[in-house]
């Protein structure tokens, strides 16, 4: 079966963000009125698997294997069965 799964990996509180620093600062010198803007990434993953445990578990994997750093990421994960 496949599963639509996305998954956000953003920085954990305390670790600095300078591409939101820079894009803040960017937007109110174009007169833009917002606070502090974080940035985090998506991805949208297809994946086959058996069953919603594997592909959970196999996400999870993905997740501490390649796409988060454990040190300074946190990450989410949502997943659907495909369609």
């Amino acid at each position: 079966m496949k599963y639509q799964i996305r998954i956000e990996i953003k920085l954990k509180p305390g670790y600095s963000d300078p591409e939101g620093e820079t894009t803040a600062r960017l937007l109110k010198e174009l007169g833009y009125k917002v606070g502090s803007i974080d940035v985090s990434k998506l991805y949208k993953v297809i994946l086959d698997a058996t069953s919603h445990k594997e592909a959970e578990a196999k996400t999870e994997e993905m997740c501490k294997r390649l796409l988060a750093n454990p040190t300074k990421d946190d990450y989410s994960i949502a997943i659907e069965e495909g369609r």
